[in-house]
């Protein structure tokens, strides 16, 4: 997600860094450790203010979002919530996601 002062034009495929607000990440089998370790690393130190981790948990393989905020003294990322059943958030936006429906989406 980019602030919307960053939007130049509808064809626009490139932004700076200072542009985003949220960076989210999908954990991927194949890329587990880059997903959660060096990704994450490299959003904060690149200032983007919000991230978002998306995992599949349990035996059903439902998501989970954890939600992170840059802590700007030390740079790096501080979990502000796990989220299983529903995602009702106003920071950085006002945001109501029932992730149980999943499957109906």
């Amino acid at each position: 997600m980019v602030r919307a002062e960053a939007e130049q034009s509808r064809r626009q495929t490139r932004y700076e860094a200072a542009d985003m607000v949220l960076a989210v990440e999908v954990v991927s089998p194949d890329s587990e450790e880059r997903d959660r370790e060096t990704k994450p690393l490299k959003y904060a130190a690149a200032g983007i203010p919000h991230f978002w981790l998306v995992e599949m948990a349990g035996e059903k393989d439902r998501p989970a979002l954890h939600t992170y905020e840059l802590d700007l003294v030390t740079k790096s990322y501080t979990n502000t919530g796990i989220y299983h059943q529903r995602l009702k958030l106003t920071v950085p936006f006002t945001i109501d996601i029932d992730l149980t429906q999943i499957d109906h989406m």
